[in-house]
């Protein structure tokens, strides 16, 4: 990847619904060779979608929670099935398996702490192999990065 291919990373991650001609612009590159470096970068894996940028109260998922979750028994069969209904579930949006403790990390979204006590008794608490959990609520999001930033090396 060269200095071009990370003019438009950045270029795609501030504003992916760039017009290929405006991109080129940007970039310095006429319209074909721009898109042949998009298409390039998609097919490589390197850009794995576009999306857009969603205020989370507007669609019912404005209460943010950070869970830290132990687990109690560590077998690959209680991992595999640990992390196969994290991934059903619609309230979880992000999970990490870390080293150390905790043991994985989630975020969870949902309308308000009532939804989230719902959830959290019904569905999380009952996860296999779950010893403990500990929930830290979102006073106040100061930041967030769409992406990553592109070093220009």
């Amino acid at each position: 990847m060269d200095k071009t291919d990370r003019a438009i990373l950045a270029h795609l991650m501030t504003d992916g619904r760039l017009a290929n001609t405006e991109l080129a612009d940007l970039v310095g590159l006429s319209p074909s060779p721009c898109l042949r470096r998009v298409r390039q970068l998609e097919s490589s894996g390197v850009i794995t979608g576009y999306h857009a940028s969603v205020d989370p109260a507007a669609i019912g998922r404005g209460f943010h929670v950070l869970v830290h979750v132990e687990m109690a028994v560590q077998d690959r069969n209680t991992i595999e099935a640990f992390e196969a209904a994290i991934a059903d579930l619609d309230e979880v949006v992000h999970c990490l398996r870390l080293f150390g403790q905790p043991d994985y990390v989630l975020w969870v979204a949902v309308p308000d702490i009532e939804k989230y006590e719902r959830f959290y008794l019904a569905q999380l608490t009952g996860l296999p192999g779950v010893a403990r959990t500990n929930s830290q609520f979102t006073m106040k999001t100061v930041k967030t990065t769409p992406g990553l930033p592109v070093p220009a090396f």
